[in-house]
């Protein structure tokens, strides 16, 4: 069930992003569901994907590492782009319409 973690963060990502269309919460969201996507087709390979493991709470805490691993991820590519002013202007200044 590790795959709740980022599925939970990507669903809450698109509400923020409906209120507050940023590139920068576009391409969060949008990692949360590539991490919530590997999860679901890791979990349907192994045929266990309703399944609850006996170590659930380590199930658990896998997810809450993937989802820190994506925002960590995510906050790198925005401090690149900070300070590579090319990569700036194309992450961090467009707006999304």
């Amino acid at each position: 069930m590790c795959y709740l973690g980022p599925t939970t963060a990507a669903i809450v990502t698109t509400f923020m992003w409906k209120s507050k269309k940023t590139l920068r919460l576009f391409w969060l969201m949008l990692m949360f569901y590539g991490g919530s996507l590997f999860g679901v087709i890791d979990h349907l390979w192994n045929g266990e994907l309703f399944l609850v493991s006996e170590n659930w709470a380590k199930d658990v805490m896998l997810g809450v590492v993937i989802t820190v691993g994506i925002v960590l991820a995510w906050k790198g590519i925005l401090f690149l782009a900070k300070r590579n002013p090319e990569l700036n202007s194309y992450l961090l200044t467009t707006e999304l319409k």
